[in-house]
Formats: C-alpha cells, sequence, structure tokens
C-alpha cells in the first residue's frame, strides 16, 4: 500500500512512524512534512491547503490511501479534491468538518442528536456577548466560532478579558463553565460504523500547575486509571455515534477521526468540543498504545468496510508524551535556534521517541526550530510512572535555547 499523510507537525509524525511499522505499507510519503518525518517518509513541497496541489502529488504518487492530518486542510475541503478524483481519504469532506471548524455549527449538531453538552449563546456583537457572559457568570468561557489552532478559546474570572477576546473575534460561543476533569476520546468511523480507541488525557495550559496562557497542548498519557468504568462505552453511546448518525441523516457522512472533548462533570459526562482530525499531543501517546497495524484501520474507515474489522489490540502498559517549546510560546515563539541531543534522548528499544512538530534540518543535518510547538518526545513503559520517567529523562538530553515544557506531565495520575 502507498500512503501519503498531509501535514508537517507531531500528528503526522505520529501516524507516519506508525505507518512505517505496518508491514503492509510499501511506500509512505509525507508533504510537506519536517525534519524527523524525513527520517521515515519520503516528504514533498506542497501547499496543503490547496486541493489541487495535493491531488496532483497523490495522482503523481499513485497513492492507495490519503491520511489528511491537520484540521485547516479539512476545512478547506482538500478530502472533497482527493474524492472526486477517485482517491481513498481518511478524513471528513469539508462540509463534516465543519464540527471543528464552527463551534456554532457543532452546538446545533449536537442539540439535534442530543448529546450532553454546555448550554450556549452564540454572539456577534459586543452587547450580545456581555448579556451572554453575565447570563452564566464567572468563570467565563468564550471561544472563537472558527479554526484557531487550539489556542481561540478563553477560560477566565476576568469579565473584560471574555469581552475583549470576544471583541477580537467576528462570531465566538459563550458557554456555561464544566466542572471536572477532561478527556480526550478519538473515534475512527466511515460514516455507520463507530471504533472509539483509547482515551487520553492532554494538558492545555503553558505552565505547571495549569497556570499560565492556553496553548495548542503541552503533554499527554494514556491511559487514565482514575476514569470510571464503561467511560468509552457511555461516551460512544451518547455522544460518538448519535453524532455520526445526526450527520449522515444530514446527507453530511462524517467519515474520518471524530475527536470529542470531554467534562467528567458532576452533572455528568459533557462534550466541550468537536475536532474533525487526530489530536495533538493525544495522538503520540494513543498510537503509541496500539498494536494492530494502523494502515488497514484507517483504510477501512476511507472505504466504509470498519464494520468487518477485527477488534483493535492495545498495549497494557501506558505512554506519556511531554512538549518541547520554544521560547516565548505561546505569544511570540522564537524560531532558528539548533536542537542537539534528539539522537541521546531516544531509546533502542522504542521505548522513547522523538516527535518533530516545528523542525527543519539544514544541508549537514542540523536541526532547527521552526515553530511553536517544536518536539514531543514519547515514552511508554508498563505503568504512567515508568513512562513518565522515561519521558523526562529523554527530555533533559535535549538542548533547545530558551525551551520551556511542563515538568507535571501525568505526575497526579501517576500517584506521584
Amino acid at each position: 500500500m502507498k500512503v501519503l499523510v498531509i501535514g508537517g507537525g507531531a500528528r503526522e509524525h505520529a501516524l507516519c512512524r506508525s505507518l512505517s511499522q505496518d508491514p503492509a505499507v510499501t511506500e509512505l510519503h509525507c508533504a510537506p512534512g519536517n525534519a524527523g518525518i524525513a527520517r521515515v517518509a519520503t516528504v514533498h513541497p506542497v501547499d496543503q491547503l490547496n486541493g489541487d496541489q495535493v491531488t496532483e502529488l497523490a495522482r503523481q504518487l499513485a497513492a492507495d490511501l490519503v491520511v489528511i492530518g491537520p484540521e485547516a486542510p479539512l476545512v478547506a475541503g482538500v478530502a472533497d479534491s482527493l474524492r472526486a478524483a477517485g482517491f481513498a481519504v481518511f478524513g471528513p469532506s469539508g462540509e463534516a468538518a465543519r464540527l471543528e471548524g464552527s463551534k456554532a455549527f457543532a452546538k446545533d449538531v449536537m442539540a439535534e442528536a442530543g448529546v450532553p453538552t454546555a448550554r450556549s449563546y452564540v454572539c456577534t456583537t459586543a452587547e450580545e456577548a456581555a448579556e451572554a457572559l453575565d447570563a452564566f457568570g464567572a468563570p467565563y468561557v468564550v471561544k472563537d466560532d472558527g479554526l484557531a489552532a487550539g489556542k481561540g478559546v478563553v477560560v477566565t474570572a476576568d469579565r473584560e478579558a471574555a469581552l475583549a477576546h470576544a471583541a477580537a473575534c467576528e462570531r465566538v460561543v459563550v458557554e456555561e463553565y464544566l466542572d471536572g476533569p477532561e478527556v480526550s476520546l478519538f473515534a475512527i468511523t466511515d460514516g455507520t460504523t463507530v471504533l472509539p480507541l483509547v482515551p487520553a488525557q492532554d494538558f492545555k495550559r503553558a505552565l505547571d500547575g495549569d497556570e499560565g496562557p492556553n496553548t495548542g497542548g503541552m503533554g499527554a498519557y494514556s491511559p487514565l486509571p482514575w476514569a470510571p468504568e464503561g467511560l468509552v462505552e457511555e461516551v460512544l453511546r451518547t455522544v460518538l455515534q448519535p453524532t455520526v448518525d445526526e450527520l449522515r441523516r444530514r446527507d453530511t457522512p462524517f467519515s474520518g477521526l471524530l475527536y470529542a472533548g470531554l467534562a467528567l462533570t458532576s452533572r455528568g459526562t459533557r462534550v466541550i468540543e468537536f475536532n474533525a482530525r487526530f489530536g495533538d499531543p493525544e495522538t503520540q501517546v494513543v498510537l503509541a498504545r496500539l498494536r494492530t497495524p494502523l494502515a488497514g484501520v484507517l483504510l477501512a474507515a476511507a472505504e466504509g468496510t470498519l464494520d468487518e474489522l477485527e477488534p483493535l489490540r492495545w498495549d497494557e502498559g501506558a505512554a506519556v508524551t511531554v512538549v518541547i517549546a520554544s521560547e516565548g510560546y505561546p505569544a511570540a515563539p522564537r524560531t532558528g535556534d539548533p536542537i542537539d541531543g534528539l539522537a541521546e534522548a531516544e531509546s533502542a528499544d522504542g521505548s522513547v521517541h522523538v516527535l518533530h512538530a516545528g523542525t527543519r534540518a539544514d544541508e549537514d543535518g542540523q536541526v532547527f526550530s521552526a515553530g511553536g510547538r517544536v518536539l514531543s518526545v514519547t515514552a511508554t513503559g508498563t505503568d504512567l510512572a515508568e513512562a513518565r520517567e522515561r519521558a523526562y529523562r529523554a527530555v533533559g538530553r535535549i538542548t533547545l535555547k530558551g525551551s520551556h515544557h511542563r515538568s507535571d506531565i501525568a505526575l497526579k495520575a501517576a500517584g506521584r
């Protein structure tokens, strides 16, 4: 099988790493890729938002499967261009990807499907936003209606800060605050059958103790020893399957990866948000635990044959990923600094691997920072404590001037 992955972050590196280990994959390509992905796949320069360019590349490569990683190409309709040209695509149509591209659209789908979520108002003026904030009270939750690379949400007790965020966006969704721990649950679907993966938890705030500004994610871990028994089955029944069924009813079938961000509140499980693709950094830990070869699962979703698959197999151990971010991230990330210690950080037995997010390499092979989130150091172990210890030991071997990372990823869950 010839596989083309679209994207160039740590999520796509995780996908490429898993696909490169699949015996069914004879050729692996990625566009545009990054310095780390280039070690496991052939990379190609391409505008990932240009459906014609991506389709032409897939045609040149005679790809059997195209996997679209990031949300922006999906919302831009790149999957539609590929499908129109006859390619098998893992990723929803542009219309179905509105589930992530528009918070208001997602709320409408959830209302029609009876999916439990926070009460909310869609606001287009400062006056409407002010009324909504007062209706719910603090803490205030204000979400940019469109794509914002994981940083379009403000949760604050400061009413003025909430109003300022609303004023900076054309349209926002103001929600009631949901208490309780958060869970990320991915599901692969072909538009009818829904196949949930194992849950994970990510850390959005930049600093230890969930302090600092919101980011795209500073780390993640799986499994969740504190999660209630039967959580996956409950979410499949009350959230994932009803959402997929509702989109199919609207003649907008969702085929690809449906990501449910959940809050386990005092009133029950509630949906915080939907994403239309694998999440970053949760993908890094979820795929690190997957033992079923990945390509066949993604192809089955693309071809509508998920119901024919055998149950997925998982490693019974644990995985932890720690994100190393550049100086100034998330406000003003510094780039162009050399990164050293990458080879020393990875283990020979594969229990530690470094996934590249914002990197580039020069002609001599020196790797440099090229983004805000630079690396995801991912480790596996028999339990969270062992995986966490391995991840942080590896982080300590990597040098990047001015970089920062959280030191408390999976700390509480590991019993430390």
